[in-house]
């Protein structure tokens, strides 16, 4: 999105209840792609890049389709509109519904290229021609993310947009019987009070502007009702013109066939297992995120909304947190249902590996496409290592994936000498007390020292004692004393013991963050529920005889009773204190006192990321009950379930498209970054851990071996 788009939204969006100006929502419609750029196809058909993050290129600031009948054009995304997924995969289908005809549309993203596959079926009542109809093709590039100073380059076959090292190419299967640039939006419009529908009428005496811009208007001839509209994002000269003009006449000969392009997108997308629970959901969470995903295996938190940053500091990056507990869900549901993920856990781990700091931690944020530094306000470990906006948890989440990683069987060079590292950059940040010191938290907005950074911290410690590493004693750095796991094991018990210091009797909970000036905070917060998680992972220290700590003697005790019946009141204090439903949504808010994104709602609004949390907590919860025993399990199942339906399909914070979006009004109208990465994979592992323990049903729960 340009600036001059921004401020046309601006004008069409300024005073909305639910709408904030300036921004390119894809709240509605569907995104395709298979490894690297990432098209959205709105509900009506325009289509847009998303996948700069991913790929360095900015290609498509928008483009539109339209029927042309003797002349005259119907733009398709002012006509009735259906679309859908084809099966499994990430082709969308959109039909569109003219006076004459309809027009069928199947889109898909192929590498950095992108292909509409065209239908039209002339309606049998309408007195019309069919060989007097052809699509009006709208597009407007902005190579190197330029819209000025950019050219264009016309061909027999396609045409080529460049500003310096992106070139970017719109061609058809079928030709052009017509090309023509166009102007962009002029000041006086920018600065007039109306927004601006593009394509318009242009000034045609300037004439010599229109190849010197990104916009293009082309008219495209079907043949035999049928074409194929291709673009092609390149990087000079890495790709010469020829070699894309040859790649694109290659996807045209192979996909001019709709089955070719259904197979294609098959092809592209995980095999599920016949068994597999809950599939409509499961689809879903891992289409969304091979959709964020990188080449190198990184994903964005969401698409970026938002890139002039009006409203928020961005989605388009990497946030290790995110990312490296979207992982650790990937692996252990993969490890449940036997999906074949193997590859991705292997590209995680080696990206985690490459950007680890010296010091053993990570930085705030990267670019997914290289895991290069990207701009953030939390890297004070860079800057010079004492201020507090360090999100610590980053690196103790980071940590639990790598350990389980290696002990599925993920082979990468330097895993275990990163593992030490990031004991040692965890060490650091443990106070003496056995708690995190100041730091800024997960929704980064708050110093302190939180119960949530906490958490991951006992996760972190727990799952590295628990699985060890292949560094001998004499090996490992200066920091760690003696063998990791053993030094992991201790760690976690002094973390787990001083939970303690963080129970509110009064309000039957853990506080969210002991304040940087010693104060208690003890609002309820849902990143606290990640305390079930971590405890389970506590407790397999002593219920697992393969445990690598407990080889070396460091024998740390499992969950005690009272710990257990603090967890359940916790646990369900939080899912109490923070629910909240309307007439249309059901759901978690974010923490009591969240104000952000508010617009002109009085109260905190729910998130997909609390919800599922919610879920996942009650289940992890309900596992390590029943592992004791304790007859509470099945009301925490219970309540999983529950949790589960809301973000489920066909529960009220799931989308028709079946994408979560990150929050939602109380009216239903949906917000922020859509999709959102975080609540899909925790959605998966929710379900995954529910199947493999038998609690998606209410039969009873058999304890784990």
């Amino acid at each position: 999105m340009q600036l001059r788009d921004a401020i046309d939204d601006h004008k069409r969006h300024v005073g909305h209840a639910t709408r904030f100006p300036g921004e390119r929502r894809t709240l509605s419609g569907r995104f395709t792609g298979t490894g690297g750029r990432l098209v959205h196809v709105d509900a009506d058909g325009r289509l847009r890049d998303f996948g700069s993050p991913l790929t360095g290129h900015a290609g498509l600031t928008r483009a539109r389709f339209g029927l042309i009948v003797a002349g005259d054009v119907t733009w398709l995304d002012d006509v009735e509109t259906h679309q859908s997924y084809v099966g499994e995969t990430a082709l969308v289908r959109t039909v569109h519904e003219t006076a004459v005809a309809t027009v069928r549309r199947h889109d898909l993203t192929i590498g950095d290229a992108h292909l509409t596959h065209v239908t039209v079926e002339p309606d049998p009542d309408a007195d019309v021609d069919p060989s007097a109809l052809s699509l009006a093709v709208y597009a407007v590039f902005s190579p190197d993310g330029r819209e000025h100073q950019v050219g264009q380059l016309r061909f027999d076959d396609a045409v080529e947009v460049y500003h310096d090292t992106e070139h970017d190419y719109l061609a058809s299967a079928t030709g052009f019987d017509a090309l023509g640039g166009e102007l962009p939006m002029t000041i006086p419009e920018i600065l007039g009070p109306d927004p601006v529908d593009l394509p318009r009428d242009r000034d045609g005496e300037r004439y010599e502007e229109e190849q010197l811009s990104g916009e293009l208007l082309a008219a495209v001839p079907f043949e035999d009702g049928s074409t194929v509209v291709g673009s092609l994002l390149t990087e000079r000269p890495e790709t010469t013109r020829e070699a894309a003009r040859d790649r694109l006449g290659e996807l045209f000969d192979e996909f001019g066939d709709l089955d070719a392009l259904v197979e294609a997108a098959g092809e592209a997308t995980p095999s599920l297992p016949d068994s597999v629970p809950e599939r409509e959901a499961i689809v879903a969470d891992l289409r969304v995120l091979s959709l964020l995903s990188a080449a190198t295996g990184l994903r964005i938190a969401g698409p970026d909304f938002d890139p002039h940053f009006l409203h928020s500091g961005g989605y388009g990056y990497t946030w290790f947190r995110d990312d490296a507990e979207i992982s650790t869900f990937l692996l252990d549901a993969d490890a449940r249902l036997g999906v074949g993920l193997d590859d991705w856990h292997e590209r995680s781990a080696r990206m985690y590996v490459a950007t680890q700091r010296p010091d053993g931690s990570w930085p705030h944020r990267v670019w997914p496409r290289n895991g290069a530094l990207a701009p953030g306000w939390a890297n004070a470990r860079i800057e010079d290592g004492s201020g507090v906006d360090y999100q610590a948890d980053q690196t103790g989440s980071v940590i639990a994936f790598l350990s389980r990683a290696r002990a599925a069987g993920v082979d990468i060079d330097g895993l275990d000498a990163a593992l030490v590292r990031a004991l040692g950059s965890l060490d650091e940040t443990l106070a003496d007390d056995g708690r995190p010191v100041v730091c800024q938290n997960a929704w980064e907005d708050t110093n302190g020292r939180f119960t949530h950074t906490t958490a991951t911290f006992l996760e972190a410690y727990s799952d590295l004692a628990r699985h060890g590493t292949r560094l001998e004693a004499d090996e490992v750095e200066a920091g760690v004393d003696g063998d990791p796991a053993a030094h992991a094991a201790e760690r976690a018990r002094e973390v787990y013991d001083a939970l303690d210091d963080l129970w509110i009797d009064e309000r039957g909970c853990y506080a969210l963050r002991e304040t940087p000036d010693g104060a208690v905070d003890d609002r309820l917060d849902s990143a606290t529920l990640s305390l079930a998680a971590a405890h389970r992972s506590f407790d397999a220290l002593s219920r697992t005889a393969e445990s690598t700590a407990a080889t070396h003697g460091a024998a740390v005790g499992g969950v005690d009773e009272e710990r257990l019946d603090r967890l359940v009141e916790h646990v369900e204090t939080i899912v109490d204190g923070l629910a909240h439903e309307t007439d249309a949504i059901a759901g978690l808010i974010r923490y009591e006192g969240d104000g952000w994104r508010q617009a002109g709602q009085a109260s905190e609004k729910v998130w997909t990321v609390s919800t599922a949390w919610g879920a996942n907590a009650c289940a992890e919860l309900a596992v390590l009950l029943a592992d004791h025993d304790d007859p509470r399990a099945e009301r925490l199942a219970g309540r999983a379930r529950d949790l589960l339906a809301h973000v489920s399909p066909g529960g009220s914070l799931c989308a028709e498209t079946s994408y979560l979006p990150e929050q939602l009004f109380d009216d239903g109208t949906p917000d922020s970054a859509t999709p959102l990465g975080w609540p899909h994979a925790i959605r998966l592992a929710t379900i995954a851990i529910l199947d493999d323990h038998d609690l998606l049903t209410n039969d009873p729960i058999p304890a784990d071996d």
